[in-house]
């Protein structure tokens, strides 16, 4: 098990078959919610959530069979208040290759995920990472939009979720290639895949069409939901495209800086983003869900001075300086931008050190 303590496992006799909804966790963190711009607990207090995304469950079906062991340390050792879990839709439903027990031990890992999380006084936020473009067991990976299996997806995690206050939604992954109403409100999309030229079409779900399902479910939950753009872009939530959500607890905006150019957009300064972003925060509440710098695969401008140590450094003051929530990217030794070189949990010197160091501010507060 991990060497996870002996309270994590909770219904393993049954191999995740039955997930028991409605128990809260003893040392569970306080539920939270929206209000204005802010994100805060139930009773009102203001609280900053600072963590890492621990991947592998989007794109195995056991987490490399490290998920447990990488939670655990980001958490109990990094001191991690908040967990963001990128998940498949295929994968939980036992859809994916390999899988032949309709996904229960998948679904189990989750569950022992969301309870260390839990038990442990931090967040955890599920995030709906990779998709199927509408065929269950095929396209299995990150698409421009959810599809109508995300919603079948989101109504069985929900409810499942609805009593644990540590647990919070992200809808969607890194929309793309989409128009802010393709966003808001789904619609016919094509897209190519780059590496084999298959052309897929299907209908896509708005992330209001995922909202609305998951608060069908009586499940509460603080949503999160990022922009178009790879996440990279909100400007089209202030006109017109802001979720509803009169029955839940409220919707966390999301972005996703990287240092490379976005369409549209091009390549910003950190100064820019964050005038940006700044503007944009004095409305809405914000989380930063990725960011993290790979010069080999984003070379910075020559003469720029830049590297991925000091973006990083300096992302991370910015993040700091603003109190905003943030969740780097990635605690996993070859999902880069890394923040780990090895499963020993190595801090990377360019990244690791410096989300590590700042995430001890999470013990003083």
């Amino acid at each position: 098990m991990n060497n996870l303590s002996s309270g994590l496992f909770r219904i393993g006799s049954l191999l995740g078959a039955v997930w028991l909804a409605g128990a809260v966790l003893e040392g569970a963190p306080p539920a939270l919610k929206v209000s204005g711009n802010q994100l805060l607990t139930v009773e009102g207090r203001t609280i900053r959530l600072r963590g890492v995304n621990c991947a592998g469950l989007e794109f195995s079906n056991d987490g490399q069979g490290h998920i447990l062991k990488t939670i655990q340390t980001a958490v109990s050792g990094w001191h991690a208040n908040l967990i963001r879990l990128p998940l498949s839709q295929d994968r939980w439903f036992g859809r994916a290759e390999g899988q032949t027990d309709g996904g229960a031990a998948y679904r189990l890992l989750v569950r022992q995920a969301v309870d260390y999380c839990s038990e442990h006084n931090a967040y955890i936020l599920l995030d709906l990472h990779w998709s199927d473009a509408g065929e269950w067991g095929r396209n299995i990976g990150q698409h421009h939009l959810p599809d109508e299996n995300s919603l079948a997806f989101w109504k069985d995690l929900a409810p499942r979720t609805r009593d644990d206050p540590a647990v919070l939604f992200d809808l969607y992954n890194e929309p793309s290639g989409i128009t802010w109403d393709q966003w808001l409100g789904g619609g016919v999309l094509t897209e190519t895949d780059k590496a084999s030229g298959t052309v897929l079409t299907y209908r896509s779900v708005g992330l209001q069409e995922i909202l609305d399902a998951i608060r069908s479910t009586g499940a509460r939950n603080v949503a999160v939901a990022g922009g178009i753009n790879w996440s990279y872009e909100v400007g089209g939530i202030p006109q017109g495209r802001q979720l509803r959500d009169s029955t839940g607890a409220g919707v966390v905006y999301a972005n996703h800086p990287y240092p490379h150019a976005f369409p549209g957009i091009g390549r910003e300064t950190i100064d820019q983003w964050t005038g940006r972003i700044a503007a944009f925060a004095k409305r809405y509440p914000v989380i930063i869900t990725e960011f993290g710098s790979m010069e080999s695969k984003w070379a910075f401008p020559a003469g720029s001075n830049y590297g991925d140590e000091r973006w990083n450094r300096e992302m991370i003051t910015v993040l700091e300086e603003h109190s905003w929530n943030w969740t780097a990217w990635d605690f996993h030794p070859s999902a880069w931008p890394c923040l780990v070189s090895d499963w020993d949990y190595t801090p990377t010197p360019h990244f690791g050190v410096w989300v590590k160091r700042a995430l001890e501010a999470n013990v003083r507060n």
